[in-house]
């Protein structure tokens, strides 16, 4: 699937085109409810993105914003097009298929880690025994399709136009000991493998470096190839994802992420502090 072209970014894309239309009609969620005849919150939860809408939402909407007519076909269009199904959607039960829509679109993706590696260059049994660890109870067969998914993910970075990414991982998820000595240091010879790939930049958070700007927590900022598509940070929380797409809110996680990125031991320094851990392990 071309980068930038899934039903998770075009469905973006949508929704902020008929919230654009409706203010600059300059009617109301509720005046638009009226007039469609349906609840003000069906017209607010699409506009959120948190359901999806047909086609035939998207023509009743324009007609009540007087959208000229190759406005709103393109429009219907795109309706149809972020409805299709992506590869992801068989792992909806398992997976935010919004944040794996957005991964699968962006054209570069920085993250910072604290107490794991992050999903992208985790080894398979890395990814196993932390799927046991947090999900003790889950089957076999839900493990396999958890480990399943998260290669296709890793497929993207490489792709013939991969992902570029930029990571920047605790001192502490190294040296935490997931699945054991022998799958630590399986995992930790897989950093210093992909670390060396082009599109991939590689930074650990000493202990020695002390506090930092993201101990907070984990985040991830995502940025698209199209200027139109606005870069969107996301943040695993086990009450519930949360997405700031907000200039402000993305501006505010990017100038932490370059502080952060500026305290933290440059790719080579990083390389080589993954190898003395690993060989602590030896």
């Amino acid at each position: 699937m071309p980068r930038g072209s899934s039903p998770t970014l075009r469905k973006r894309r949508l929704v902020s085109e008929l919230r654009r239309l409706r203010e600059a009609a300059d009617l109301t969620i509720e005046d638009v409810a009226e007039r469609l005849e349906c609840s003000a919150s069906k017209i607010s939860r699409i506009e959120t993105g948190r359901v999806g809408v047909t086609p035939r939402d998207v023509r009743d909407m324009l007609s009540a914003y007087g959208a000229d007519p190759a406005t709103a076909e393109g429009l219907v269009q795109l309706a149809r097009d972020a409805r299709r199904r992506a590869w992801w959607d068989e792992f909806g039960d398992i997976a935010p298929g919004r944040y794996v829509g957005f991964e699968a679109d962006a054209e570069w993706v920085r993250t910072y880690q604290g107490l794991m590696v992050p999903g992208l260059l985790q080894s398979e049994a890395y990814t196993r025994a932390l799927i046991r660890a947090v999900l003790p109870d889950a089957a076999p067969a839900e493990v396999d399709r958890r480990v399943e998914l998260r290669k296709a993910r890793q497929a993207l970075l490489l792709a013939d136009d991969p992902l570029c990414l930029h990571v920047v991982v605790d001192e502490a998820a190294l040296r935490r000991l997931v699945g054991g000595p022998e799958v630590m240091a399986e995992q930790l010879a897989r950093l210093n493998e992909v670390g060396k790939l082009p599109n991939i930049t590689l930074q650990v958070a000493s202990f020695e470096a002390g506090g930092h700007a993201a101990m907070d927590g984990p985040f991830v900022i995502l940025s698209f190839p199209d200027q139109s598509d606005p870069a969107v940070v996301y943040i695993e929380s086990p009450k519930g994802d949360v997405y700031w797409e907000e200039p402000s809110d993305v501006a505010r996680y990017a100038d932490m992420f370059a502080r952060l990125s500026a305290e933290s031991l440059d790719p080579d320094a990083s390389s080589a502090l993954i190898g003395r851990v690993a060989r602590e392990l030896a």
